[in-house]
């Protein structure tokens, strides 16, 4: 049987209305210092460390013994050689305690810089126009204490991280309400793990492979056995998807109060199977026209199902939009 999803052509994305720079202050930074921070991490992370430069930032996962994603990151090489790893707030106090457990005798070590550093996001070619060199995903430049790196664009706009230290001229530009930020993240289809999906997913289920978060010929990490055998053996049964809400909420200017439709860690249920979930919402985004989008980790058979429903059998009905850049083939 195909393992085609049914992908919905009434209800297409909303595009982007706004441009500019947006304070992302729902991430935070990890500091990994020392003459072995690169070799420690290689042997705790889901990507090659050791080719990390000051020109190509990575995409990484920090999983369990069991495959089971811990943490996700965008790690940066500053100048200095320090390496900076960007994750969600609400996951970093666990991750530093965690991976520091593991240092052991190599000369690294972790802290939590969040409260040294601003985290900024640039959306569109005005606020991206001062480094329209990086074109390609992942590529990085670093401008004294500031790195800049490219992300994966949103319906034809760049996109880019800003990281500097606290004090440091912000990045140039109409400020980006931060609702914008969390759409054009969604419909950009890379997922960032949060604190209600910890140890929900191996990578490949967030597509983590097919968008440069998985390197299948560094050596061995936590999981690694695991994150291979999903590849290679063709077990993989779920992926992530990019879907929107087909009936839009109440109003929010109404005087009752109105339950947010969406969020992280909702379990999403399909028709040819109602009795039990087939998948969770990853991370949501509201568009100001009032769409709702999500990424969504669902099995791949229930993404061939037209019933898709959040929440309960019977409750809000979701559609599954095209996803913006192409899967790796499973082997």
């Amino acid at each position: 049987m195909s393992n085609t999803p049914f992908i919905a052509t009434s209800v297409p994305a909303m595009p982007l209305c706004q441009q500019g720079v947006a304070l992302l202050d729902h991430w935070g930074v990890i500091e990994v210092c020392g003459v072995d921070n690169a070799s420690f991490l290689q042997g705790q992370l889901s990507n090659d460390v050791l080719q990390l430069t000051s020109t190509q930032a990575r995409l990484a996962a920090f999983c369990s013994a069991k495959g089971r994603m811990q943490a996700s990151f965008v790690a940066v090489k500053r100048e200095n050689g320090d390496i900076l790893l960007v994750c969600s707030k609400d996951v970093l106090a666990a991750t530093v305690k965690r991976l520091s457990m593991f240092v052991m005798r190599a000369k690294a070590s972790l802290r939590d810089a969040s409260g040294d550093f601003s985290v900024y996001g640039l959306v569109g070619p005005t606020a991206c126009a001062d480094h329209a060199g990086l074109v390609h995903p992942w590529q990085a430049q670093n401008e004294g204490d500031t790195s800049i790196v490219q992300l994966y664009p949103t319906q034809g706009l760049m996109r880019q991280l800003w990281l500097s230290p606290n004090g440091t001229t912000p990045p140039s530009g109409p400020t980006l309400p931060l609702s914008d930020w969390h759409y054009g993240e969604v419909m950009g289809g890379v997922a960032t793990l949060s604190a209600p999906l910890v140890d929900a997913f191996v990578p490949q289920m967030l597509n983590y492979e097919s968008i440069g978060g998985v390197s299948f010929k560094k050596g061995c990490y936590p999981g690694q056995e695991v994150v291979a055998r999903s590849q290679f053996r063709g077990t993989l049964k779920r992926r992530a998807y990019l879907a929107c809400l087909l009936q839009n909420p109440p109003d929010p200017a109404a005087t009752h109060e109105v339950a947010v439709p969406l969020f992280a860690g909702q379990e999403v249920y399909c028709g040819q199977d109602p009795d039990q979930p087939c998948g969770l919402v990853v991370q949501v985004g509201h568009h100001p026209a009032g769409q709702w989008v999500a990424i969504v980790s669902l099995q791949t058979s229930a993404a061939r199902d037209e019933h898709l429903a959040v929440g309960r059998p019977d409750g809000p009905a979701i559609a599954l939009l095209p996803l913006p850049y192409p899967l790796l083939e499973d082997i």
